[in-house]
């Protein structure tokens, strides 16, 4: 668990994991981001069985991320987000299911928003120029549920059965201890996003095949880390371009960094008659364009 500036919630998270461990011989890391809030000293003081990690710098999620996984010496890693709270019977769900899935090496499950409806951000297909002419020209959002054109987000499944994906979401990912390893764990030219969906990427040329179980869910209060959306904005687009170098074709790779300029085009014009709030934001993205296409 990476904590930046999370207190409470990432209490809470620890709190409701710690408290489905029952009998299971399970290490608790938390890589404390530098953060400002007092969560190192909290959480140190609520819960002095879990290793506490305080970084004099925020490392970023892959980086912290890293660096908490050298500590482990378990056959599974999980990545838990500090903004979550596991629901009760969370880790028996993942146990039957490696149970009956004992192939499986890469695992994610159901995301719920606090008021109890369906988070559908827990896995992803990959990113393709389809999906990234749906999403510059409005598609993706116009419509949804639409397995065609949202087809990253697999618009139309309501993640209530098992399915093999591209990519399992960092915010709740099981993966093997010896795939990790293999991968190097997350690259750590990311800093924040991007780095989850690389990581599945390279695991399935190894052979992995991520999946999600239904059974297996947290609810998971989004970005609360990142509350200056154009700050979250960028680095998201950052991240997306330099996962159209890594794992885009050649010849590909032009047309979706071309795509990413059109999105962020197209936001930043439709802002212009939205809220105040947008405008800034979409302006601050667009305006910061020629940085985030370079990617990391």
């Amino acid at each position: 668990m990476v904590s930046y500036n999370t207190r409470e919630l990432t209490l809470r998270a620890l709190e409701t994991l710690l408290a489905e461990i029952g009998d299971r011989s399970i290490q608790v890391i938390v890589v404390d981001n530098a953060s400002s809030d007092g969560s190192a000293q909290a959480i140190a003081s609520a819960f002095p069985e879990v290793t506490l990690i305080e970084s004099e710098t925020n490392l970023g999620f892959a980086k912290a991320n890293n660096l908490a996984a050298e500590s482990v010496v378990g056959e599974w890693l999980l990545l838990l987000n500090p903004d979550t709270e596991t629901r009760p019977g969370m880790l028996d769900a993942f146990d039957a299911f490696v149970s009956a899935h004992p192939e499986r090496g890469i695992i994610g499950g159901r995301t719920f928003y606090p008021d109890g409806s369906l988070n559908p951000y827990s896995c992803a297909r990959r990113m393709t120029v389809w999906s990234l002419l749906c999403a510059a020209f409005g598609l993706s959002r116009a419509f949804p549920g639409s397995s065609i054109f949202n087809p990253e987000q697999m618009g139309g499944w309501a993640r209530n059965s098992v399915k093999e994906v591209d990519i399992v979401i960092g915010c709740l990912c099981f993966i093997r201890a010896d795939i990790w390893a293999r991968l190097g764990g997350f690259d750590k030219a990311f800093f924040m996003y991007g780095e989850d969906a690389d990581l599945c990427l390279r695991a399935r040329e190894l052979g992995a095949r991520p999946i999600i179980s239904p059974d297996i869910c947290i609810v998971h209060h989004v970005g609360a880390s990142t509350p200056v959306r154009s700050d979250k904005l960028i680095d998201l687009m950052r991240a997306k371009a330099t996962l159209v170098t890594r794992h885009f074709s050649p010849a590909t790779r032009p047309l979706g960094k071309l795509l990413l300029w059109a999105w962020a085009f197209n936001r930043y014009l439709a802002s212009r008659v939205g809220a105040a709030e947008d405008r800034d934001v979409w302006a601050e993205v667009w305006a910061s364009r020629a940085d985030w296409l370079k990617g990391y």
